[in-house]
């Protein structure tokens, strides 16, 4: 039986690298030995409080060196790590610790109010992370080794961000998360240990946690934690620390975009990866005028580790595509309305998005129904919709879900949202489908304005109508100051819709 650990990721680097920095946070450097020794003294505390290989443990906490401690020291002493997403509030907090059975909750002190209430609710044991479970890895002995694992135990559970009813957990293996980390690494993209990449991802959520953490660590590069993001002091933090790769969601390239223009000095970036939401060609556009560095932009769900696809070096960029599956995956688009197959199109329609290879999840902690219904034929079905060109480029549309049907005529958002981006009196844009006693559902532009710029709605719509086709234009322009974001920093469009419904 093969045996493998999400451990290993940081002990190689231990062995091969070991006074290389591995870690920067604020004055804090820690390197890839000092992590590792800390990391096996802390899983020493873990097996001493209880901790058995299999048993899940629920991490709670920001972008502090805390973390990639702790999800080490999870991992090393074989337990699951069970990330828990910042923004939640108790109840749903609850949800998790209780839906994944979590024995332990190690839980940041600025986590606490939330996360120990939501622990205490249910009779799960909570450590907080610093002095506390310091001095419990002080009077513990250190771990002489990590724990084995078989490749295909389970080394984390991410709770999907819910967009259909409650968050489910999905289940990823050793295998998943090493593999996802190599070939991010060494594949996609050409990942050097002299690189020094910024971590502005939450770690809790698969993008920041795979692209960030052990896809650096994988390549024996060095990671500086930024836990609260905020543009200007990320581009200051990455010109003081000659940081070179940025890993980011739309939202982030926005905000740096608009806040280059008014930095002494920018970084000089060689590698930066967009994910977790469709980029918006005028964004890339402006982010790449200003830094004179090229996106990259890929695309992955929790359930598959999360890499699926990306813009590659190998394969050259196409703006406002997701680029070429990753190295061992297939990603194919197939018939979106035939259930219980999976039906493939041939190049270029438009269909549901389905993935295959060794980033797809083992399935739903609990939800056998669930898994069944997502992996069909070997394929995971992931409720997006696009397309495939025939250079293999990949293109997103929307999600199965958010497409608008008015008068009988599909309106796909993210194709408005495109063309919206480029009105310069718009930063930032999310459009929704809103019951409508005409048309079923009326098209709704959600506008956060541009700086000191004045639109009024009759300007938006008006130059809309000379951009898009007669049914696609939004009739309903809404003005928000910002936008409801999930913990992926996704923007919510149900919370969205249930407003403007209101």
């Amino acid at each position: 039986m093969a045996t493998l650990s999400l451990a290993a990721i940081l002990a190689e680097n231990a062995r091969r690298r070991p006074t290389k920095t591995a870690l920067v946070e604020g004055d804090l450097r820690l390197t890839f030995a000092e992590v590792w020794r800390s990391a096996l003294a802390q899983a020493g505390a873990l097996v001493g409080l209880g901790v058995r290989p299999g048993d899940r443990v629920a991490l709670m906490a920001p972008n502090t060196a805390e973390f990639p401690h702790a999800y080490y020291a999870i991992a090393a002493a074989g337990g699951v790590v069970v990330p828990v997403h910042l923004l939640l509030s108790a109840s749903e907090v609850e949800h998790v610790l209780k839906d994944s059975d979590a024995t332990l909750l190690l839980c940041h002190p600025a986590q606490a109010g939330t996360g120990a209430a939501a622990a205490r609710a249910l009779g799960v044991r909570t450590v907080t992370l610093g002095a506390e479970f310091e001095q419990l890895a002080a009077a513990a002995e250190p771990l002489p080794a990590y724990v084995t694992r078989d490749a295909d135990d389970p080394a984390v559970v991410f709770y999907t961000s819910g967009t259909t009813g409650v968050p489910k957990g999905a289940v990823l293996s050793h295998f998943n998360l090493v593999m996802n980390a190599t070939v991010n690494a060494f594949d996609a993209n050409d990942i050097r240990p002299d690189d020094i990449a910024l971590g502005a991802l939450p770690l809790f959520h698969a993008f920041g946690q795979t692209v960030s953490l052990n896809s650096t660590w994988r390549a024996g590069a060095t990671l500086v934690l930024l836990p609260r993001f905020d543009a200007a002091r990320a581009i200051e933090l990455m010109v003081k620390e000659d940081v070179n790769t940025f890993h980011g969601v739309p939202t982030m390239y926005v905000a740096l975009a608009a806040a280059a223009a008014d930095a002494g000095a920018l970084p000089e970036l060689r590698i930066c990866i967009s994910g977790g939401a469709s980029l918006p060609v005028a964004v890339l556009e402006r982010f790449e005028a200003a830094f004179g560095a090229r996106i990259y932009e890929g695309y992955g769900l929790s359930e598959t580790s999360p890499t699926a696809s990306v813009n590659q070096p190998l394969f050259g960029t196409k703006a406002g595509t997701i680029g070429h599956p990753l190295w061992g995956v297939d990603v194919e688009i197939a018939r979106a309305d035939v259930e219980g197959r999976v039906e493939l199109l041939p190049t270029g329609e438009l269909g549901e998005v389905v993935i295959r290879g060794h980033n797809v999840f083992s399935g739903y902690l609990g939800r056998p129904e669930a898994t069944a219904e997502a992996v069909v034929d070997g394929w995971f079905r992931t409720g997006d919709l696009g397309t495939k060109d025939d250079e293999g480029f990949l293109y997103i549309v929307d999600r199965k879900k958010d497409v608008i049907i008015r008068g009988g005529y599909n309106v796909y958002p993210r194709e408005v949202e495109e063309v919206l981006m480029r009105h310069p009196a718009v930063a930032q844009v999310a459009v929704i489908g809103l019951p409508d006693e005409l048309h079923g559902e009326e098209v709704c532009a959600v506008v956060v304005r541009a700086g000191d710029a004045s639109a009024e709605a009759t300007d938006i719509t008006d130059w809309s109508k000379e951009h898009l086709g007669r049914h696609k234009y939004p009739r309903r322009v809404e003005f928000t100051d910002a936008m409801p974001l999930g913990p992926s920093m996704k923007v919510l469009k149900r919370e969205l819709r249930a407003r403007y419904t209101a």
